[in-house]
């Protein structure tokens, strides 16, 4: 069962008590992401959080390295489009020496001018690492391709451009604006006491934002377009990502989305798979995914080929599509999509990690969090017309196409 409390200054404390295990998972998470980001500030929530590693006015980056170490916990993090993390997974003897270390990372860290000037260097390396990979690359520029006019359509690297502009100013400024008690959550998930959670309270619970509220990108549902991006790289094979507009992360139908996604691309008995790759042998890499977020969603498909296969794989996904929207699904497609989508779900929530993740997200984003049984019996509940519904619903628009191959001869 999850538990929910509100610090007096508005940080939430969303909790989940797991008695089998002998850890527990820590985790700091802020409603800041890459499209809460500025035009001038493309990329910084994600340099913030490799900044938060670099040192506080009581430790340095290797001293947090060590008692980590020290303690054998696993310290990380990541940054999305709506969201950073910072989180630990640790042994229950350990976790209040872990928490303290996150608070001294998130409430005082320098942003020493020598650090920026070394970090940004690594996130040129990052980005650059991305363009080196192209089946994730593909994906970059199919964001872009959808939503170039939005800020959810901007990499969360940012640019290299951006990101050799950053000071310390900036992250005092975006950090000003974004992390505010009201839009950070803590989720804890395993074996831990209670005097844990007055321990959240008491370092989290204290702290205030003394700057007003300031504006930041408006948010307004962004505007889909079915655009074409092809770029030339010297690599061996043909990458395609065609884009579909989706539901938002709000939207209820969500559960009928899980089961048309496991239907389209989402395994080896999907029909994608089975006529892209079983049938015509055209690419060993097809799959389809979802992404949900507050604004705007997108179903994606994606395909990696030989150049010379790329028409044929374009053409045998559209008439994968045609053939669900003229149709429809089988009861045993619909049964057994069920099937794997619980399972999947439930084999998802089996470390503490997963838990805090899952928890501490809903909460940051919903306001909510749905027991596992509520969510089984959502999904349990999705009928073969509804799915179909969703798929004339996924594939009513023309997609918008991505494509990274090797240059012309």
């Amino acid at each position: 069962m999850v538990k929910k409390s509100v610090c007096t200054n508005g940080v939430r404390i969303v909790h989940e008590y797991m008695p089998h295990v002998r850890s527990v998972a820590l985790g700091v998470w802020i409603q800041a992401g890459s499209k809460d980001e500025l035009k001038e500030e493309a990329g910084l929530a994600h340099f913030i959080e490799h900044m938060l590693f670099k040192g506080t006015t009581s430790r340095t980056a290797k001293t947090i390295a060590e008692e980590f170490d020290r303690i054998g916990g696993e310290l990380n993090a990541f940054t999305s489009k709506e969201a950073t993390c910072v989180h630990t997974t640790v042994l229950k003897e350990h976790a209040e020496n872990a928490l303290t270390i996150l608070e001294d990372m998130l409430l005082h860290s320098k942003f020493d001018k020598e650090e920026i000037a070394k970090e940004k260097l690594v996130i040129l390396e990052e980005i650059a690492m991305c363009e080196d990979t192209p089946d994730d690359d593909v994906h970059e520029q199919l964001w872009k391709t959808m939503y170039p006019d939005h800020p959810i359509g901007k990499p969360v690297l940012g640019t290299k451009q951006s990101v050799l502009k950053f000071t310390k100013q900036s992250i005092q400024s975006f950090m000003n604006r974004l992390y505010r008690p009201e839009n950070i959550v803590i989720s804890i998930a395993g074996n831990y006491d209670e005097t844990l959670i007055s321990s959240v309270e008491r370092l989290f619970g204290a702290f205030k934002s003394v700057y007003a509220i300031q504006k930041g990108p408006t948010n307004i549902a962004p505007a889909f377009h079915s655009n074409v991006s092809v770029k030339e790289k010297d690599i061996e094979q043909a990458h395609l990502c065609l884009g579909f507009p989706s539901l938002s992360i709000q939207d209820e139908r969500k559960y009928e989305l899980a089961i048309a996604d496991c239907i389209i691309g989402g395994g080896m008995s999907s029909r994608l798979f089975q006529e892209v790759r079983e049938e015509h042998g055209l690419a060993y890499s097809i799959y389809s995914y979802y992404s949900s977020y507050e604004e705007a969603g997108s179903f994606i498909i994606y395909g990696g080929t030989s150049p010379e296969n790329l028409e044929a794989l374009q053409n045998t996904i559209q008439s994968v599509i045609q053939t669900l929207l003229s149709e429809g699904i089988l009861e045993e497609e619909l049964e057994n999509a069920k099937q794997s989508v619980i399972t999947g779900f439930l084999l998802g929530l089996e470390s503490t990690e997963s838990r805090m993740s899952r928890n501490g997200h809903q909460e940051l984003l919903l306001q909510s969090n749905l027991n596992v049984e509520e969510v089984v019996t959502k999904i349990t509940g999705v009928t073969k017309l509804n799915v179909e519904k969703m798929i004339a619903y996924l594939f009513c628009k023309k997609p918008a196409i991505s494509i990274i191959t090797p240059p012309t001869r």
